[in-house]
């Protein structure tokens, strides 16, 4: 009598589940994302253009001059002649390695050092260390800041860095309105209650300038809070560092409140033109942070092109007030100049100059395009969903470097370029060549 064995193989069963287990590059091959599913028609020009030429107000876009309003160049160092200078002799003389491997293990320097205690002079903390990378750096902060028990409250329009650094937190968090004093009060409100049932404290998260709309955020407001709510404040400082307050030193110091930031972030990579980035606070933060931030921990130090490159800078920095003021000269005259105008500039109090339009992305190709091919200006855009449906917003970057003949020329195109968009011409244009995907 022949026996059938019902049950099934071990090879069957597996067999069976992997073809019941999606592949994981399917999503990946059939949803390119938000901005991704752009691609076909915007890479190459809208995102991911090619600059040509030496940094400045004047480059070269696909073999034409074009005005530059996109370079975070605030006080025209880039190209200063003793940044150049110092940029290059410190590349002669150690090249692009030196030092190789962690600064805990063999890449720690005098100059580094050197860098770190001027750089906490200048935004008056106690001491400071240097990160590699902004992005990275701020996220390994928030990392290293907080337990599973602690409770982390930020700005809902805050930086991808910041959320990205926050899902790193296991605890809970919460997000608050924009600005929103109110918001901000209730949202301590739960921290604190939640914080005592779990034993932690609570890190307070917001920007000193919110690089997209140009507010800077409420920090005065915020560290008076903590008369009534016990937290800690980070700031991310990045487009504040530089252009705000009397010396410089941020938008703390512009409002007068620098004392009551706890941990100050900021990067290279705008007003000093280069990379690499770093945080302030008191010694003992600073020191614990320095055996804990895995991103700096584990990662080559910062070279000494880029080191003795910020020396110079911050120097300049410091010593030349005049930078700042010809950027800030810049600002107005492009900032009244638009507001004069009719143009919605929302209610930037910084250098960041954003121009809200009404209007489809593909309307918004079509401008930027008119804009870059027979205007001659170049300037970032910004669509859904970084912002609203329904809005284009313009973002410009006014720097140390720019004109006042520049400035003019810009608001010339600014009001041909609106004309289009009220009277139907973008849209028409668009219907013909553009394929709306949003």
């Amino acid at each position: 009598m022949e026996i059938i064995n019902f049950a099934p193989s071990k090879k069957s069963f597996f067999y069976t589940q992997m073809i019941m287990v999606k592949d994981l590059f399917e999503r990946i091959q059939n949803n390119k994302g938000p901005l991704g599913k752009w691609a076909s028609q915007a890479e190459g020009y809208y995102v991911f253009p090619k600059l040509d030429g030496e940094l400045g107000p004047r480059m070269q876009f696909h073999g034409k001059d074009i005005l530059n309003w996109s370079l975070n160049d605030y006080l025209g160092l880039a190209n200063h002649p003793e940044v150049r200078k110092a940029d290059t002799e410190a590349a002669i003389a150690y090249g692009a390695a030196y030092p190789m491997g962690a600064r805990m293990m063999s890449g720690h320097t005098t100059a580094h050092e050197q860098l770190e205690n001027e750089l906490a002079a200048f935004v008056m903390k106690e001491s400071a260390y240097l990160l590699n990378f902004g992005y990275q750096g701020i996220m390994s902060t928030i990392d290293a800041l907080v337990t599973k028990n602690d409770i982390i409250v930020y700005d809902v329009d805050a930086h991808a860095c910041i959320i990205d650094g926050v899902r790193l937190h296991m605890g809970k968090r919460f997000t608050y309105k924009h600005n929103d004093l109110e918001s901000m009060e209730k949202n301590l409100q739960r921290a604190t209650k939640m914080a005592t049932e779990t034993g932690g404290g609570i890190l307070f998260i917001t920007e000193g300038v919110f690089g997209m709309r140009g507010q800077q955020g409420k920090l005065k407001e915020i560290v008076a809070l903590k008369d009534k709510y016990n937290f800690r404040l980070l700031v991310d400082d990045a487009h504040g560092f530089g252009t705000l307050g009397k010396t410089g030193a941020g938008a703390g110091e512009e409002q007068g409140c620098q004392d009551g930031i706890d941990v100050y972030f900021s990067t290279f990579a705008k007003s000093m033109a280069s990379i690499g980035a770093f945080i302030a606070a008191d010694k003992d933060i600073i020191d614990y942070l320095k055996y804990n931030l895995r991103s700096q921990m584990f990662a080559k130090a910062l070279p000494m092109i880029q080191t003795l490159g910020a020396l110079k800078r911050l120097e300049l920095l410091r010593n030349h007030p005049e930078l700042k003021d010809k950027l800030w000269e810049n600002v107005n005259a492009l900032q009244n100049g638009l507001r004069s105008r009719g143009f919605n500039i929302g209610d930037t109090n910084t250098c960041v100059t954003p121009v809200y339009l009404e209007g489809s992305i593909p309307e918004a190709m079509v401008m930027v395009n008119d804009l870059r091919e027979n205007y001659g200006i170049f300037l970032s855009i910004v669509v859904y969903p970084v912002i609203p449906k329904g809005i284009i917003l313009l973002r410009m970057i006014p720097t140390a470097s720019h004109t006042l003949a520049d400035i003019d020329e810009t608001l010339t195109a600014f009001e041909a370029i609106r004309e289009k968009l009220v009277n139907g011409t973008y849209k028409a244009i668009a219907e013909k060549t553009t394929v709306d995907v949003s």
